[in-house]
């Protein structure tokens, strides 16, 4: 269970997010919507670490993750796909996730001299870096330097890096900004495979309402960093705060 318990910034007198708790649970998918400036990215970069609270707490599993860094949050459990690709451009497709992987090894994997032991790691690192390559269809790529790879397949890239990174917590920032139409059903289809796992929580950060309709289990809303709504999609949807205030709808004429 990831909790956030009164999370609030403050950047001079402007009140960023203010006081926000939520609970979400392993095997849900929640977006999280709202206008523009209405909190949703500094929301996700509280949680992930990005930045420090003004007030609050975030835990996970009942340990309080607020006074760790980023890294260590993301050694904790939470793993962030950011809005903008965050590689390594001139490694290959398999050398970045075979990075990633090997982030999440324990002390004895680390370290040592022994060339054996060094080749073997590394034999078992391509392997599972493979393995994930092969279930986000990147295979065939695996040799590519990633800065070849066009924009869809950076951000399918993107999900396999956290893939090997295993976390508790997948959080999604606007997973398929800047995505062709005929791209964006590529990442779509990964995050509806993860959501078969129910041991994993997914947040998701996305203005494009029909991809929340079809993905979320539950949707909360922020408007000037407060929560002003929290359900299931189909009644935050159409409860009047949200259609005339957040998807743009007009109020029909009494």
């Amino acid at each position: 269970m990831l909790e956030t318990r009164d999370l609030t910034i403050r950047f001079g007198g402007h009140v960023a997010v203010n006081a926000v708790s939520c609970t979400f649970a392993p095997g849900t998918l929640t977006a999280i919507v709202g206008p523009n400036g209405a909190g949703k990215t500094t929301y996700f970069n509280l949680i992930s670490g990005q930045l420090t609270a003004s007030e609050g707490r975030v835990l996970l599993g009942g340990r309080d993750l607020s006074a760790l860094s980023a890294s260590a949050r993301t050694r904790a459990g939470l793993g962030r796909a950011f809005q903008l690709t965050n590689l390594f451009p001139n490694l290959s497709v398999l050398e970045n996730v075979r990075l990633a992987v090997q982030a999440t090894l324990d002390g004895p994997h680390r370290r040592g001299l022994n060339l054996w032991s060094i080749w073997s790691d590394h034999a078992h690192l391509n392997a599972r870096a493979h393995e994930i390559l092969v279930s986000v269809a990147m295979a065939h790529q695996q040799e590519a330097p990633v800065a070849s790879l066009p924009h869809g397949d950076q951000r399918k890239l993107e999900v396999a890096l956290l893939m090997a990174l295993d976390p508790q917590v997948y959080m999604f920032d606007e997973p398929t900004a800047g995505m062709s139409h005929d791209e964006a059903p590529v990442i779509l289809n990964l995050i509806r495979k993860l959501k078969q796992d129910k041991t994993k929580t997914i947040l998701l950060v996305e203005h494009k309402m029909d991809v929340v309709r079809e993905l979320a289990d539950r949707i909360i809303v922020l408007h000037n960093g407060t929560l002003v709504a929290d359900g299931e999609p189909a009644a935050v949807i159409a409860s009047p705060v949200v259609q005339e205030a957040y998807l743009g709808v007009a109020k029909e004429p009494a």
